[in-house]
């Protein structure tokens, strides 16, 4: 039986965080998993330059509390690191690292905070959909990968958790390859699975104290839940933030994917809860919850009604073009490249459009909105 832990942390306080995380950690024995000549990666969730406040980043004190945890435990071979969305360059990590919060952190507490943006593949035959993945240079050297994520709705995947925290694992912009490789949310939750069974952190932490509700991983509303929850087994844990925001693990594709291939339990009553669960209404969820009419077609069918349905009935990005600022940041992220610029403004060709939302979550403005057809609007 898995074990969840879950504490109530009604603040980003450091010393109330400290007490929490200790309690997390001691649980799982974790100072007694690692030993002094072990190197050790923390992997936050950075997706783009946002302050803490702006609650899209794990919130730094939970950075900070590991580390003192860690070290006092006689831990002092720490890396913090993340590959963000956009370029995966040494400047573009300076000013995610500096917004954040976590060159502060790194400072202070003395311990490297990763600038180095080379990557090599790492093969997994094992694995069911891709045998391979080009992971950043940090996650290859370390021993123990302690996963820091942070709890948001998301427009593809529908959560933002454990497991989708590793797809930070990947170079930059390699990222947006992975959505043009895998534009069908089944196969995206596939290659996460698999990504994960790659990566095997030895440890997770999901920062729901100021979560992200609604048009998440980056344009949603704050959700103050006032929660840390733990676990060594990431598809356990992400199955039990399903029950927290409200959502139906069968529609959350990663979750799904960790169920059908018998490596997440699937019952919420399989699970040891240690803690009091958040008592809330259910999240809001992203404008992109897809009608699925497949079911109702005959098979005979389904090819050339898929092709009307993706057209005419499935939620795509707009942009506010108020709003835009021209800087190119989604026409850099998008996958099919069907973003360019144009009269300093962006435009989409949505012809090409696969529905990803890379330009959604990487705009620095908040000026591109999930639409979905007026016909399911009420």
């Amino acid at each position: 039986m898995s074990m969840i832990t879950v504490t109530h942390t009604p603040t980003y306080e450091l010393k109330q965080v400290q007490r929490d995380v200790a309690f997390h950690l001691e649980q799982f024995h974790i100072a007694g998993r690692i030993t002094p000549e072990m190197r050790v990666l923390i992997k936050p969730n950075l997706l783009m330059k946002r302050r803490p406040e702006e609650f899209t980043t794990t919130h730094p004190s939970l950075v900070e509390a590991v580390i003192c945890y860690l070290k006092e435990a006689g831990i002092h071979n720490i890396t913090v690191a993340d590959s963000p969305g956009g370029l995966y360059t040494a400047q573009a990590l300076k000013g995610i690292y500096d917004v954040s919060g976590m060159t502060e952190v790194c400072q202070r507490q003395q311990v490297n905070l990763n600038f180095t943006t080379d990557s090599r593949e790492v093969r997994r035959e094992e694995n069911k959909l891709v045998k391979s993945f080009p992971l950043i240079q940090p996650v290859c050297e370390a021993d123990f990968i302690i996963d820091i994520a942070k709890l948001k709705t998301h427009a593809m995947t529908g959560l933002s958790g454990a497991v989708k925290n590793l797809f930070g694992c990947i170079p930059g912009l390699t990222k947006p390859e992975f959505h043009w490789r895998f534009p069908e949310k089944e196969l995206f939750g596939d290659m996460l699975i698999d990504l994960c069974e790659t990566v095997r952190p030895g440890f997770a932490l999901v920062d729901g104290v100021h979560a992200m509700e609604g048009d998440g991983p980056s344009g949603g509303d704050k959700r103050e839940l006032h929660m840390i929850a733990a676990s060594d087994q990431l598809y356990d844990l992400d199955l039990f933030l399903c029950h927290v925001i409200g959502a139906d693990p069968q529609k959350i594709c990663m979750v799904k994917s960790a169920i059908d291939r018998r490596l997440c339990c699937g019952d919420l009553q399989k699970l040891d809860i240690i803690g009091d669960v958040p008592q809330a209404k259910p999240f809001a969820i992203p404008q992109d919850k897809g009608v699925d009419f497949m079911g109702q077609v005959p098979a005979p069918l389904r090819g050339v009604t898929k092709k009307f349905v993706n057209r005419f009935f499935t939620s795509r990005p707009v942009i506010r073009k108020r709003d835009c600022i021209g800087c190119g940041k989604c026409a850099q992220s998008c996958p099919a490249k069907t973003i360019r610029i144009q009269d300093k403004k962006a435009v989409i060709s949505y012809q090409r459009c696969i529905h990803c939302f890379c330009c959604h979550e990487m705009c620095p403005v908040k000026a591109i909105d999930i639409k979905r057809t007026k016909l399911f609007d009420h």
